[in-house]
């Protein structure tokens, strides 16, 4: 099967990006009470959400994460009719993130191929008719290490406990607590330098998303805001260290693992609509 993925990679990337069409941004908001706005989050969510289910089968030993990025691009504007949000982003050179094993984030896809055993974090995010959709999940390359396995599995999990808290009235203090407070029952750490943020006509906006916080305290979620959250939980240490071409790759400082979940929300007037639901999640069905 691998050998058949491999070609099948191979042909889908052999001619490489094709060019990314202009577009015009809309002005810059998080927060939307007009129907077609909340439409254009929907339609923009859904789309990234396909994007990692589309790439789940080149996640395998062999493939380099230059190849899945080749693959996200074209299939995003060709099939999808949408742009890839990172691509030149604040110089960022690539379409998507692929943070591998210590990466925490803002890994840039390169001609490394994955092995048996590697972890990656790919980051997703298009603009579909100057809408913004921000995701992203955690792959195995091949058969999950257990340790590994059980680090991914704990951070999905905070970022659940954190979207059932999601709705107006809540506090992000409080879901930042219980982000942090899950994951050191664990005996693991939460990344402090990197946040969730307000998503929506603009790839970045407020309010800030922190992961760790004191209950009680911080904005207070309010009805048609739009938002990540994407709680970053390493195995060891929560320091970071800085690499790569302007130092935009975040890698752990004692070399272990770090592991991310992210989905664009909406505060709806009850709750919480994850706007990038993949299929298989079904508790937000």
């Amino acid at each position: 099967m691998s050998n058949e993925i491999l070609q099948k990679v191979e042909a889908l990337t052999k001619d490489g990006r094709i060019d990314a069409p202009s577009w015009t941004p809309r002005p810059a908001s998080t927060r939307f009470t007009d129907v077609s706005d909340l439409e254009g989050m929907r339609t923009a969510g859904k789309l990234a959400a396909d994007v990692l289910v589309m790439l789940e089968e080149f996640v395998v030993p062999g493939v380099t994460t230059e190849q899945i990025d080749i693959i996200a691009h074209n299939y995003i504007i060709k099939e999808q009719g949408a742009i890839p949000a990172p691509l030149n982003y604040h110089g960022f050179p690539k379409s998507c993130c692929t943070s591998v094993n210590d990466v925490i984030c803002h890994g840039i896809p390169n001609d490394k191929a994955l092995k048996k055993g590697d972890v990656v974090n790919i980051d997703i995010t298009i603009i579909k008719d100057g809408y913004y959709g921000d995701t992203s999940r955690m792959f195995f390359a091949g058969p999950a290490l257990p340790h590994a396995e059980r680090l991914a599995k704990v951070t999905q999990e905070a970022l659940y406990i954190a979207i059932d808290m999601v709705k107006p009235g809540a506090r992000l203090g409080d879901i930042g607590a219980a982000i942090s407070a899950y994951a050191h029952k664990h005996h693991y750490s939460v990344v402090e330098e990197y946040c969730g943020h307000g998503v929506g006509t603009t790839f970045h906006g407020e309010p800030q998303v922190a992961h760790y916080g004191t209950p009680g305290t911080g904005v207070m979620l309010e009805e048609g805001m739009t938002l990540t959250i994407e709680p970053m939980i390493n195995a060891g240490k929560k320091q970071v260290k800085h690499s790569g071409p302007d130092n935009w790759i975040a890698k752990t400082k004692d070399g272990r693992l770090s592991a991310q979940y992210e989905h664009t929300l909406l505060v709806t007037a009850d709750g919480v609509e994850v706007l990038t639901r993949r299929p298989e999640e079904t508790r937000f069905s």
